[in-house]
């Protein structure tokens, strides 16, 4: 890297990470004149994030322009007068996943992030039975079958295919085994698939709200049961339900009865192919997004992929690798677990953490009118600004963050990896990434203002 100098100079900077996607890709470069970035070998998300003009912003207070300071002691005074504070979005890095930890247990709030009902996806499944999980480096160096369920990979994570499915390089390159890769699920785009190490790509075009229904007929077969013929033709929780009670270990599923033609459409023979698959796999892999299952029985099509890679496990190596994690989620997520031991929706009004995913959901408190001020971090990208409440409202935003109203106090902040350095956490939660300071702004970081917020109080 380049040292950084004042002007319209150029600045070259090697092995960047990128803050706007989970995969957390860090071998970007990035050229930056004056305050404008330019990416080289970013996928469409990175390239839009970085190269996004920075509009003019400044500190308001009830739509009249002030000093950070006036700002800060805005802030402040409203976070003082509250009783329940609640403290949302949390797009931000580590050290700003500190800060709001540190300011709720002070005050009393309640912290949950924009997009954790994606996320609860997860961690109902890992909270009541547990699960067999893989890195992005282990599936880039040993997986020989890639199983896509539902989600749009190449939308999401533009460049899962060239750096995990098929990277120039690999930990074994020789070896010679080549993967397949599979998509469960309708209307995904399958040609990031297509590439040097992959030697078949295999869709099956099921309806999102019937993956459920394929991923038990799978299962079944993966345990040697008979598929009985289904008795109607849409899915319903009794439906699944009694598909589910077969991969039970000890359950009775009958092998007498008929074996299906087709389950939600899907030929029962691409159904055996699939398990058959599965079963000689040498290092298999059930890949997800949690954000891509908004669907019925979400909770349950995640369950049954951990149910698939358990019993798989008894004869060969399978695991399951969960995407998303966009926003810092994953960051936010593990600094709460690290400081109170749970999950987010974690509640200090008691004067200790208090975890209850219901009860301490920051979309349904605002929505039933629980709590009496919103603070709101989003420092990454545009997409969850500040949503729609009657309560007083400290944004703490990326200028150009979409605003559904005007916020009692509004504090410009930098991005992580872009204005101000940091660490944030990768979403197959095992490495935190450092980010670095691209110099594009002298904006503050959302961990410096709530700092000085906290000091204020």
């Amino acid at each position: 890297m380049t040292a950084h100098a004042e002007g319209d100079a150029t600045h070259t900077y090697e092995n960047v990470t990128c803050p706007f996607c989970g995969l957390l890709c860090d071998d970007l470069t990035v050229t930056r004149t004056g305050s404008t970035l330019k990416v080289s070998n970013g996928c469409p998300r990175a390239t839009a994030g970085f190269q996004r003009p920075l509009p003019l912003a400044k500190p308001m207070v009830r739509d009249a322009e002030v000093t950070l300071e006036e700002a800060i002691k805005a802030a402040a005074d409203l976070v003082r007068q509250a009783n329940l504070p609640l403290y949302g979005g949390m797009a931000t890095d580590v050290a700003g996943q500190r800060a709001i930890m540190a300011m709720a247990d002070q005050t009393c709030g309640v912290v949950d992030h924009a997009l954790s009902d994606g996320q609860y996806r997860n961690l109902r499944v890992v909270q009541t039975s547990g699960w067999i999980m893989s890195t992005l480096t282990e599936v880039r160096n040993r997986a020989d079958l890639i199983i896509i369920v539902g989600s749009d990979i190449h939308k999401l994570h533009g460049r899962f295919f060239d750096r995990i499915v098929n990277p120039e390089h690999t930990m074994f390159d020789g070896v010679g085994t080549k993967r397949t890769v599979i998509f469960l699920g309708e209307g995904l785009d399958t040609s990031g698939a297509v590439g040097p190490r992959v030697d078949e790509v295999i869709s099956l075009p099921v309806a999102k709200d019937r993956i459920p229904e394929v991923l038990a007929a799978i299962s079944a077969r993966v345990r040697g049961f008979n598929i009985p013929a289904p008795q109607a033709a849409t899915p319903s929780a009794s439906k699944i339900g009694s598909m589910f009670a077969g991969l039970v270990p000890g359950s009775k599923l009958s092998t007498t009865e008929a074996p299906a033609h087709e389950v939600a459409g899907i030929p029962f023979a691409d159904i055996d192919a699939v398990a058959e698959k599965c079963k000689k796999a040498h290092y298999g892999v059930l890949v997800w997004a949690p954000p891509a299952l908004s669907m019925p029985q979400a909770d349950m099509t995640v369950h049954m992929m951990t149910e698939i890679v358990r019993e798989l496990n008894q004869t060969t190596r399978f695991a399951g690798l969960s995407l998303g994690g966009n926003e810092g989620a994953p960051s936010a997520a593990s600094t709460c677990t690290w400081q109170t031991g749970y999950p987010l929706r974690v509640s200090f009004a008691n004067g200790k953490p208090e975890y209850d995913s219901v009860r301490y959901n920051i979309g349904r408190m605002l929505s039933e009118g629980e709590g009496d001020l919103l603070v709101w971090v989003a420092s990454i990208g545009t997409d969850i600004g500040l949503p729609q409440t009657k309560v007083p409202t400290i944004v703490l935003g990326t200028p150009g963050v979409r605003l559904a109203q005007s916020p009692t106090v509004f504090i410009p902040v930098g991005t992580p990896g872009v204005d101000h350095a940091g660490q944030m956490v990768r979403c197959d939660n095992v490495v935190s990434l450092p980010m670095k300071n691209l110099h594009r702004s002298q904006l503050p970081s959302s961990a410096d203002v709530l700092a000085a917020i906290h000091a204020a109080l």
